[in-house]
This record gives structure tokens, sequence and C-alpha cells, in this order.
């Protein structure tokens, strides 16, 4: 039963690590509802292959980007130019969109963890109470950002601002309920970017905020591990997460660009105002 738990938690985090509607919210929420309490779905090394495995998804899926991305950095640091280069702007645009998430996460993510991850007890109704209202209050800012910009941009529109205001979007990501990707798509449609080009921006910026926090969260485990305080029996649901989130994610990132082609994000508007709802309701009638 472990085991097949954590293939579904892998599938939950590899779904809603990409549709904007917060795989965090997602790995509260399932084991809350189902009681689940197994010590090892909840430990860091659980954690760590269920984001890693979203990190393989992006690393794979994206893999022509990512060279082509990293060769024209390279290449405008040797030569001191960025110019009009597309590949070496976006290349700038990543990195200076990644400061603000990185800088709120290593100060409060810890915090943030802390309510809705009890080290000790079960998550109180009131902390769910308040993410369902972030999960709709996050659900109300993408359904004006769908209506009231005109999705006209593409990447080569993307400017140094916008990687600002979508850095600084995916700063929020630390609360349950907003979603990396759901912030930074609901702040590409409102500097009018198209869907598409929106979550494709989102998803390449998330890379490397998911890779330093693993790599962060790696080297606390060897460190548990070597002092005892990690157990090699907590490693069992490691490569289970990390498949199930890797695979999942992968068709995820790829149906859901194919998605945004020719589709708005209301569905994904409406299914977080109905979740909202749900886990209100759950809260208050649960013994």
């Amino acid at each position: 039963m472990n085991i097949v738990q954590a293939i579904i938690l892998g599938i939950v985090q590899g779904l809603t690590e990409f549709i904007p509607i917060s795989s965090s919210a997602h790995l509260v929420i399932i084991p809350w509802l189902f009681n689940w309490n197994d010590p090892a779905l909840e430990s860091l090394t659980f954690d760590v292959a269920l984001h890693l495995g979203t990190l393989v998804a992006l690393l794979v899926f994206f893999w022509s980007d990512w060279v082509r991305l990293v060769k024209a950095g390279i290449a405008s640091i040797v030569e001191r130019s960025i110019g009009e280069n597309i590949d070496r702007k976006l290349a700038w645009y990543l990195v200076i969109g990644t400061i603000p998430g990185g800088v709120v996460g290593l100060l409060f993510e810890h915090k943030i963890e802390e309510l809705f991850h009890p080290s000790k007890g079960a998550i109180v109704s009131s902390s769910m109470v308040w993410m369902a209202v972030i999960i709709a209050l996050l659900g109300a800012l993408l359904f004006l950002a769908e209506r009231l910009a005109k999705h006209e941009r593409r990447m080569n529109g993307l400017t140094f601002k916008d990687s600002i205001l979508i850095g600084l979007s995916q700063a929020l990501a630390i609360f349950p309920g907003v979603s990396r990707s759901g912030a930074t798509i609901t702040a590409g449609l409102a500097v009018g970017l198209e869907r598409e080009t929106a979550a494709r921006f989102s998803f390449l910026l998330s890379a490397p905020i998911i890779a330093g926090a693993g790599l962060k969260s790696l080297w606390d485990i060897y460190k548990g591990i070597h002092s005892g305080a990690i157990a090699g029996s907590e490693l069992i649901m490691f490569p289970v997460g990390f498949v199930a989130a890797a695979i999942s994610g992968y068709f995820c990132i790829k149906y859901l660009l194919r998605f945004l082609q020719d589709n708005p994000t209301n569905v994904f508007v409406y299914y977080r105002w109905a979740l909202a709802i749900f886990v209100v309701a759950v809260a208050i009638l649960r013994p």
C-alpha cells in the first residue's frame, strides 16, 4: 500500500507542478484527505525524489532549449555582449527572474512548511482553510489575467521588466496553494504573453529554483545519512516517487503546452475554485 501511495503522490507531483493548480497544495491535501501517515511519505528524501523527478522532466523535455540557452549565455559573457540576440536575452532573463524566488525560498520556505507539514501532530483545520483561500485567490488572479490582458506577445517580445515581474510572482510559490506555475503563468498572461509562451517561460524559469532546492536537500540528506539522523529505510520510496514524478511531469508539459496553444486557462480557474470549496467543506465537517 505504501508503494501505491508513493506512486500516486509521484504522479500528482508531476502533473500539478506544471498545471497551474499547485503541487504543494495537492501533496498536503491528498494525505490529509485519506489520512495517510506513513513517515516515509512525509520524509525529506521522498520530497526530494518528487522534485528531482519533475526537474528531470524539465531537463529532458527542454533539452535542446537548455543547450542553446547555455551556449548563448556563455557567449554573452565571453564576448561581453548581449545585443539583440534573443537567446542571450532569454538566458539572462531566466537568471534575473530566478533571483526573487531563490532569495524568498531561502529565507522563508522552512517557516511556511512548518504550518502544513508539522513534525508532530496532524495538520490543523484552520491551516487547510487558509490554504483553500490562497487557492481561490490565485484562481481569481488567473481569471482576471485571462480576461483583461491581450495574449499576443511571443518569447521574442519578452522584456527585462517582464522577467522581473514574473520572477517576483514566483517568490509567492512558497505558500501552498499559490503554485509556482500558477503564479508565473498568471504573471505572464498579465503582461500580455501568449498562453503557450507564458507557460513555456514559466517552466524554464522553474528549473533553476527546483535544481537549487534539490541540490541543497540532497546535501541535507547526505549529512543526515552520515550522522545517522536519516535511516536507510527512508530511501526505499525515493526511486518510486522519482520515476512517477518524472514520467507524469514529462507528459504533462507536452500536453499542457499543446492545450494552451488553442485554449484559455478557464478550466484551471474553475478547478481551483471547486477545490477550495471542497477543502473548506471537509475542514469544517471533519470531526
